[in-house]
């Protein structure tokens, strides 16, 4: 992965702040011009007969971690959890209310958060409710985010009983220095015990999300925690890149900035890691995720079948996700809703008997093209722009203005370009979503709204 200019030029070039494209529009463009109204009409517009995925939120858990930049808050005490849990119960309900018929579910997502915040009875309790509104298909993955600081055996046998198949552990890092720089004290051995506990309760399929870009690593720090989380036989392993929005996350700043690495470094420390992972056997999937050659994740991506939604890489292919909860975002045929973010707003109007929607974005059809663009180049890091425009009834030619942008691209060797079709190289998956931003027709580069994107 040699760059054939300096990374400095490189950086300089290309490290603009650009967004995560886990949809597009992207939730900058959302507005309150989408409300509650809407979505009614939305839902009831789904097809019964059609697979729904089904994400819920629950934005608690029991310390800060200073680089979250998640939609979450510390509980205090059980009261707030329980609160949240019966009032997500009731979401649920209004939500299964207002569509056309029984829906049934091929995937269920639990994210936060700390989903396992709600402790066994809770979490039955949810369970319950969701298979009282809904069918879960029998082959249905049902995935959940935990925390091993707080994962117990007692929560472990909920989960299982409730037929949970893919569990994400926060690691992010091993190093004792570098944890207690982020309010995240997590043994190796800790993190052992959690696996141990998931694999013997037979939920097997296992995700590890690791960052770098954090104070105080290193290219070696990075790459030697990349090996000891190969010591747990992950399936599937996010490499996240820190998003240092203090501006955004009060709590960021917390963290010394002073020792944040430079852009430089932590290109050395994601190309480190990556290596790691290749030696193992891993596939790099899209921007910053790899996976065994035989995992779902990783057949997808062969296929081209690979998607992107606001939980990341995927290979669901139902055409509705569901957002429940806080914050949640919704995808549906006629655009994106979210719900309230806070949670006093998101409980008012559950309990008033109306849906949460506080903003959202009806796409016009040049989103929905660029949109087939932008998914397709950051799921197989290559592009047919005259293939995507033909299927959808467009003509190539509306993109002329970007093959100038394009083609300085490739003179810096991130991608090759052969008519229409571009080819991104090695060092241009680094710059992956600066170069997807080349078909960002909303995307406002004087405004500081994104994270860089090195």
């Amino acid at each position: 992965m040699d760059a054939r200019i300096p990374w400095e030029e490189l950086i300089a070039r290309w490290d603009g702040q650009v967004p995560r494209y886990t949809s597009y529009p992207t939730a900058v463009s959302f507005h309150s011009g989408v409300d509650a109204r809407t979505v009614e009409t939305w839902l009831g517009k789904v097809d019964p007969a059609a697979p729904v995925s089904l994400y819920l939120h629950v934005p608690f858990c029991r310390r800060m971690c200073w680089y979250c930049g998640c939609h979450t808050v510390v509980a205090n005490g059980v009261a707030p959890v329980e609160a949240y849990a019966r009032d997500l119960a009731a979401e649920l309900r209004l939500i299964a209310a207002r569509l056309p018929g029984r829906i049934r579910l091929a995937r269920v997502h639990w994210g936060g958060g700390t989903p396992s915040i709600l402790g066994p009875i809770l979490w039955r309790r949810l369970d319950e409710a969701i298979r009282t509104e809904f069918d879960i298909d029998p082959q249905a993955e049902i995935a959940v985010e935990l925390d091993p600081r707080t994962l117990t055996q007692p929560m472990v046998n909920a989960l299982a009983a409730s037929g949970v198949t893919r569990a994400s552990l926060g690691v992010q890092d091993f190093d004792p220095r570098v944890q207690q720089a982020v309010n995240r004290i997590q043994p190796f051995a800790m993190v052992a015990e959690a696996v141990s506990r998931l694999r013997g309760a037979r939920i097997e399929a296992l995700n590890l999300d690791l960052m770098y870009g954090l104070p105080h690593q290193d290219e070696l720090s990075v790459a030697r925690t990349a090996r000891e989380a190969l010591k747990l036989a992950p399936d599937r392993i996010a490499l996240f890149g820190y998003a240092h929005v203090p501006w955004m996350k009060r709590h960021q700043r917390l963290i010394d900035q002073d020792a944040l690495p430079n852009a430089v470094s932590r290109l050395a420390q994601f190309r480190a890691a990556s290596s790691v992972f290749a030696a193992a056997g891993y596939v790099a999937i899209g921007l910053d995720h790899f996976a065994k050659a035989d995992d779902p994740l990783a057949r997808a991506q062969g296929e081209g079948r690979l998607r992107r939604n606001f939980q990341g890489y995927t290979d669901d292919t139902a055409p509705v996700l569901l957002g429940v909860g806080a914050s949640a975002i919704s995808a549906l045929a006629d655009g994106f809703a979210q719900n309230a973010a806070a949670v006093p707003d998101w409980r008012a109007a559950v309990l008033a008997g109306r849906l949460a929607v506080a903003r959202g974005v009806v796409p016009t059809e040049d989103d929905r093209l660029r949109a087939a663009l932008i998914e397709r180049l950051m799921c197989d890091l290559a592009l047919d722009i005259g293939a995507v425009c033909r299927g959808r009834g467009a003509q190539p030619q509306r993109f002329a203005e970007a093959l100038p942008r394009l083609d300085a691209m490739a003179a810096d060797g991130l991608i090759v370009r052969e008519g229409w079709r571009i080819t991104v190289t090695p060092v241009g998956r680094l710059f992956l979503r600066t170069i997807a931003a080349v078909f960002d027709a909303r995307l406002d580069r004087t405004v500081g709204r994104h994270a860089r994107a090195v």
